[in-house]
């Protein structure tokens, strides 16, 4: 699997990002007369899928191909839509939607239907419906049918706040106003020994609301897969997405990935060692965290490691999973062109029991922050096979931090530095991991009052450890050296930490799950000699 190169297309879709559009997905459905009203609902859309399934998959008609080749970025970014021909405009509290132009990035026809009272009513691709500067190779275009995808806007300030673009993708511009990670409505073998199929929403059903809020039904194709999606969207304080989806599997499936989330994590406090760029970190994420159905609460800080890797977390009966973005100080990125700050956590709280299954995280390399290299999901238990079905809905919040509440004390910083104590000969192979947490459990404690570190790591040796309230501040502080001496060089197998803070036998914190390549730490000890 190779990072989505997404970045130099941050200008080309919406002030906050765009992505880039993966492998195509086909359809084989009919085209309804032009302009004809066709009754429509969530369940004849389920049929839709379902009929989808049970047929052959027919690679998807690709008109005027080698015309789109030559609708580059800077071509399409030529390229902007006519506000005259903007949906659901000057309908009080509506949310405007406008429909992006297809390329190089985005040949696949997206049909775009407007819904009301039932019967939805095609917007016919037309060239006219966009500017095109004289000489924009785009201006060939003969016989597409279809757009890009949407961009739905603020009604009063027309600042967009959501769009479907590339693939089964879409973002919101969350809590803040600021585009950040983005999810997806399936994903289909990431990271195995073979390529990763990417199913397409070929078609769109838009429902406006009176409110503001947008309703969209949408299509979902792909060689082994079809599904029907309702994504519900509602803003307040961020925005809140109600989906369900139905997905019916007409080929089998390795790994099956339910509510994909997609980000970005190149360094951050527990990895600066690994950049020479200027600012202290860079990331739309900095961890995965997880509740499970027992009431654990899981905190495991993102990595960029040194070669494509898979973790699973079990978790029977998730309660919700997300890509957080908790450390929010300016100063920590001084970033004032992208504000990493202001990136949404999202989080998806299931509906109803999913049943036995894992939180899966993919990590890969990155040297940059233009690669979307970041992917976490749910995969259930048992074979996904040709001729399965899955109905499945959950909740999807872009806010500041995630809605699940727990007793436990959230863990807010992790850094690694040379081990051993100030003053005396540090000792080969040894780091120290330091890890800062809020401490709201244990307001009135202090040094010996029975706070302990619980720690363990895999492959290597846990020793000097330490717990205090740092002084001034109000959050606490948990320390401890990793030995990993043992391990031979050339042999990078991943050191897995597990950590908590407990007093008096109960737990008083997240647990904290680390995952150490020794040659990075022994980068980081090289660098610091």
């Amino acid at each position: 699997m190779q990072p989505i190169h997404r970045r130099a297309l941050l200008q080309t879709a919406l002030a906050g990002g765009a992505f880039c559009l993966l492998p195509m997905a086909a359809s084989a459905l009919t085209t309804p007369t032009p302009d004809a009203a066709e009754p429509f609902s969530f369940d004849i859309l389920k049929e839709m899928a379902r009929t989808l399934a049970a047929s052959p998959y027919v690679p998807q008609d690709i008109p005027d191909a080698d015309v789109l080749e030559e609708v580059d970025y800077d071509e399409h970014n030529q390229i902007s839509f006519r506000p005259e021909d903007t949906l659901f405009q000057d309908q009080g509290n509506a949310s405007p939607v406008q429909m992006f132009f297809p390329g190089k990035f985005f040949k696949s026809p997206v049909r775009i239907f407007t819904l009301q009272d039932g019967l939805a009513h095609e917007v016919n691709f037309a060239l006219d419906m966009f500017d095109i500067p004289s000489g924009n190779p785009a201006e060939g275009l003969t016989n597409t049918h279809g757009f890009a995808g949407f961009r739905v806007m603020d009604a009063e300030t027309k600042l967009d706040w959501m769009a479907f673009l590339g693939a089964s993708y879409w973002r919101t511009s969350g809590y803040s106003g600021q585009f950040g990670l983005s999810v997806r409505g399936l994903a289909l073998d990431t990271a195995i020994n073979g390529p990763e199929e990417f199913p397409l929403f070929t078609r769109f059903w838009l429902e406006p609301a009176e409110n503001g809020d947008l309703t969209a039904y949408a299509l979902m194709e792909s060689p082994r897969a079809t599904g029907a999606y309702r994504i519900q969207s509602h803003r307040d304080n961020g925005v809140i997405q109600q989906v369900s989806a139905s997905v019916y599997l007409r080929g089998d499936v390795e790994r099956l990935g339910i509510a994909p989330l997609t980000s970005m994590f190149w360094y951050g406090k527990n990895s600066r060692f690994l950049a020479a760029d200027w600012r202290p970190e860079i990331h739309d994420s900095d961890g995965l965290q997880i509740l499970t159905g027992s009431g654990e609460q899981i905190w495991r800080p993102l990595n960029n490691p040194p070669h494509t890797m898979v973790n699973t977390f079990q978790a029977p009966n998730v309660q919700g999973f997300g890509l957080m973005q908790r450390e929010r100080d300016f100063v920590q990125y001084q970033d004032d062109g992208v504000f990493y700050e202001k990136r949404a956590s999202v989080w998806v709280a299931p509906e109803g029991d999913w049943g036995d299954g894992n939180v899966s995280l993919v990590e890969l390399r990155t040297d940059d922050e233009i690669h979307d290299n970041i992917v976490a999901f749910w995969q259930p238990n048992g074979p996904a096979a040709a001729g399965n079905s899955y109905d499945f809905a959950y909740k999807l919040t872009w806010l500041e931090d995630s809605p699940a509440t727990t007793d436990a004390a959230r863990f807010i910083a992790t850094r690694v530095g040379v081990g051993g104590n100030p003053g005396q000969v540090r000792p080969e192979d040894t780091v120290k991991v330091v890890c800062d947490f809020d401490g709201h459990t244990l307001t009135g404690f202090g040094r010996g009052d029975g706070v302990t570190v619980i720690a363990s790591a895999s492959g290597a040796v846990v020793g000097n450890e330490s717990v205090y309230p740092v002084v001034g501040q109000d959050y606490w502080r948990a320390m401890f050296d990793i030995d990993f001496s043992a391990v031979a060089e050339g042999d990078d197998t991943p050191i897995d930490v597990r950590m908590y803070v407990a007093r008096e036998g109960s737990a008083e914190t997240e647990t904290l799950l680390l995952q150490f390549f020794p040659s990075q730490l022994r980068k980081l000890l090289a660098a610091a000699a």
